[in-house]
């Protein structure tokens, strides 16, 4: 207790810490309170992120503020929309052709399953097999009025969606106009000495734009890469599922586990148990692993260098306090924590420079 004492004096004594605390115990509390309708804030601050790059080049190069933000802004925006004109349609397209394949999915699986006892007779009983159906129908019959409900509040929610992205996009011009002075507004309720809030800072914003900026790359190199692998292979879908398996890399680990099975299903599916099913299984763990081992760390080297551990243990947490949200943003709250631990361990060792010690830090 004396030990734990002394420590608590220590910090309470030092401003610096306090004041980094408070700071941090402020956010996640309001994150955690507040996390929905924040949504639109956080998106948008890290879209801004992703484009700070561009604009802070064309502000070197003596464009005025005004026009380097207009034409970033433009620019993204145009790229959106070619995007959406281009994946949405076929994506639309796909997606309704597997709902309409789904009725023949269940059946063709529950003939095969039919066949387990057969199969594996002391394992697979009949009544088994009949009851597992059973209760799938049950249940789809009790999510009939939660279906109607969804469909029912399908205009409500798309209206929502109008609302934020339209939110989005107005917050994302802004915070790319106007970042110096939203920066010198907070910065006028700090004190004038915090080299520690600095240092986190610096190192916190470094490592965001690069995180975003790397991601976007590598969910733009993996989904292009499936789509192409899954049309050498003729797997039907290929769209669909290369915009999935793009995706997947921003969940490290468990984005790449989860959408192995859609994949295995269709491959399943389309061609059964052969070698058409394993050569599509072995090409999508192979481009995983490219990804994984080779891809993911030349992007992201110098921005997160957490253990493996520690990415699925931040994705548990963060994932459990915010749901989906937090999931998304697990791996960026943990290089915030990193960096808030290195700043705090080099503020106490006057010989520990910060830059060497996050740059240092073992993987």
């Amino acid at each position: 207790m004396t030990v734990f004492g002394r420590w608590v004096r220590r910090v309470l004594d030092d401003p610096q810490v306090l004041l980094l605390l408070l700071l941090l115990a402020g956010t996640f509390g309001l994150l955690n309170f507040f996390a929905r309708p924040l949504a639109p804030v956080i998106a948008a601050v890290v879209l801004a992120f992703l484009l700070d790059r561009p604009t802070e080049l064309l502000r070197r190069r003596g464009w005025p503020n005004w026009a380097a933000s207009t034409v970033v802004f433009t620019g993204f925006l145009a790229l959106v929309v070619l995007g959406a004109l281009v994946i949405l349609p076929p994506v639309v397209k796909q997606f309704e052709q597997f709902l309409a394949l789904v009725p023949d999915m269940v059946a063709r699986l529950r003939s095969a399953a039919l066949g387990l006892p057969d199969s594996f007779p002391g394992l697979v009983s009949p009544e088994f097999v009949q009851d597992f159906f059973e209760g799938i129908g049950r249940a789809l019959t009790s999510g009939g009025q939660a279906l109607l409900d969804t469909v029912l509040s399908s205009v409500r929610g798309a209206v929502t969606l109008a609302v934020y992205l339209i939110l989005i996009l107005l917050m994302l011009f802004f915070f790319i106009k106007d970042k110096r002075a939203i920066l010198g507004w907070l910065a006028s309720f700090l004190p004038q000495e915090r080299p520690l809030l600095d240092a986190v800072y610096c190192e916190v914003v470094e490592g965001a734009g690069n995180y975003a900026r790397g991601k976007f790359y590598e969910i733009l190199i993996v989904g292009v890469a499936a789509w192409l692998t899954y049309l050498l292979l003729d797997l039907r879908f290929a769209v669909l599922l290369a915009l999935i398996t793009g995706l997947s890399v921003v969940i490290p680990y468990v984005g790449a586990t989860v959408v192995t099975f859609p994949v295995a299903m269709v491959a399943f599916f389309q061609w059964g148990i052969g070698p058409e099913f394993f050569a599509v299984l072995i090409a999508y763990l192979i481009l995983q692993a490219i990804d994984g081992n080779l891809l993911a760390p030349l992007l992201m080297s110098e921005v997160v260098r957490l253990h493996p551990n520690a990415v699925i243990l931040s994705i548990l947490i963060f994932g459990h306090l915010w749901g989906v949200w937090g999931v998304f943003f697990a791996i960026p709250l943990a290089v915030l924590i990193h960096a808030v631990i290195e700043a705090w361990r080099c503020h106490n060792d006057p010989a520990c420079d910060m830059a060497t010690a996050v740059d240092g830090a073992p993987d």
